[in-house]
């Protein structure tokens, strides 16, 4: 599933993206540094209904916000340098927790992920424009 979007229409791509990804709870995000994986999380948190602030977790690692279905994890692994290091900051717990989890810079520890993740691929297209593909691997 693809689909190209732009701050203005961020909202109702997120609100797409929440229909296909529907009941699967860890949902990982690849593109490039400045792709848009943060600003798409938000809005997809947005849409979920999590109550507060919803701020990038780079140097914390792991944000937790409160939602109407349950706690919503915002993971950023871009710090970290190996599996053993997600591990041990507590990231592999938040995956087979059952509850969402939003997972910047999943690369960084591929291994740790369970088989049903969801993975979305952002792409720069130009200033504005963004293109998103959801897929399963």
């Amino acid at each position: 599933m693809e689909l190209h979007f732009t701050l203005d229409t961020i909202e109702e791509a997120a609100r797409w993206a929440l229909n296909i990804i529907a009941q699967r709870k860890v949902v990982a995000f690849h593109g490039e540094m400045g792709a848009g994986k943060t600003t798409f999380v938000h809005a997809l948190c947005i849409a979920k209904q999590v109550k507060g602030t919803v701020s990038s977790p780079t140097f914390a690692i792991i944000n937790e916000y409160s939602a109407p279905e349950g706690p919503v994890y915002h993971i950023d692994l871009y710090r970290l340098n190996s599996e053993e290091e997600a591990i041990r900051a507590g990231v592999e717990d938040c995956l087979y927790s059952g509850n969402t989890c939003l997972v910047e810079w999943p690369e960084r520890a591929p291994g740790i992920f369970p088989d049903d993740t969801v993975h979305v691929y952002l792409q720069v297209l130009d200033s504005q424009t963004r293109h998103i593909r959801i897929a399963d691997k």
